[in-house]
């Protein structure tokens, strides 16, 4: 996939005065909004920044995250989430559009589809569940779900201190191919994974404090599972097998009560966008195809 990456910022102020660092591929076709990952860029999308792609992606950085300003007010809860994505779209002149998500982003958007339904026309959601993640993480260990909530719980929250001191050694990593690569080698990432792809995501993601991250995290981990029973638009769940952070079976399970929503299981970990690039873009298509 070699390409020069097509990528411009803009800001955008959300409904509390927060300024948000929003961006976009500028590309041709119809226009998706993404929900990301946790502080996470638009590196993590390499099939999305390809001009070629054939889709317009618009999205933002999160509160506190890559240009985003931590918001003055203090607030940080799924709400928030949800009214940044919104103010994105209504800058942009967007009224409705499918949502592409990812990981804790997948909460994001299936919240923004029961508060809004008018606005989504469709949900791609890559290794997330709308709501309760920290339950499904370590699902290929066969943790039992209670447990996981409290491991998964446990360890963000004392992230949110021992992050101070992490944070020395995160901003100090060199990213390279090589660096890249040697994370790989831990299979935490898929090894087919390109990896100066990987480098440029793992590179921004570093420029986070692992403390806000957590914080971050914290406000919508703990989400309540957000009823699917009312979803009439078209769904793709797209998981990983080796997905240590979002279990398969819990995705499979969220598909099952969505009629007609298609399921797929990829040979992936949990960064599936970086991982299997041409995947998402193929899932993406056929879903912008059945929205019509």
């Amino acid at each position: 996939m070699a390409f020069a990456a097509q990528l411009r910022f803009f800001d955008v102020t959300s409904p509390d005065g927060t300024r948000l660092r929003a961006w976009t591929n500028d590309a041709d076709g119809p226009t998706v909004l993404l929900s990301n990952g946790l502080g996470t860029n638009p590196h993590s999308w390499p099939s999305l920044l390809d001009p070629d792609c054939g889709v317009r992606v618009v999205s933002w950085n999160h509160r506190g995250v890559g240009g985003t300003e931590r918001p003055p007010s203090g607030r940080i809860s799924l709400e928030t989430y949800v009214e940044d994505a919104l103010a994105v779209m209504d800058h942009v002149g967007v009224e409705s559009a499918v949502v592409a998500s990812w990981s804790i982003g997948v909460t994001v958007a299936f919240s923004l589809l029961q508060h809004h339904p008018d606005r989504v026309r469709g949900v791609l959601a890559i290794a997330g569940v709308p709501g309760d993640t920290f339950a499904t993480m370590l699902a290929p260990l066969h943790v039992p779900r209670p447990v996981a909530r409290r491991v998964a719980r446990g360890l963000t929250r004392a992230t949110t201190v021992l992050g101070h001191p992490l944070a020395l050694v995160t901003r100090r990593i060199p990213w390279t191919t090589a660096t890249a690569s040697m994370v790989q080698r831990t299979r935490f990432i898929n090894p087919d994974a390109d990896p100066g792809q990987l480098r440029d995501l793992l590179q921004e993601f570093c420029t986070t404090h692992p403390a806000w991250y957590a914080r971050l995290a914290l406000a919508v981990g703990d989400h309540a599972r957000i009823p699917l029973s009312s979803v009439d638009v078209p769904v793709t769940f797209v998981a990983g097998r080796w997905d240590l952070l979002t279990g398969a079976r819990d995705m499979r399970s969220a598909a099952e009560q969505i009629p007609h929503a298609r399921y797929v299981l990829a040979e992936a970990t949990h960064f599936i966008p970086v991982e299997r690039p041409q995947l998402v873009l193929d899932e993406l298509r056929l879903l912008l195809g059945e929205v019509g």
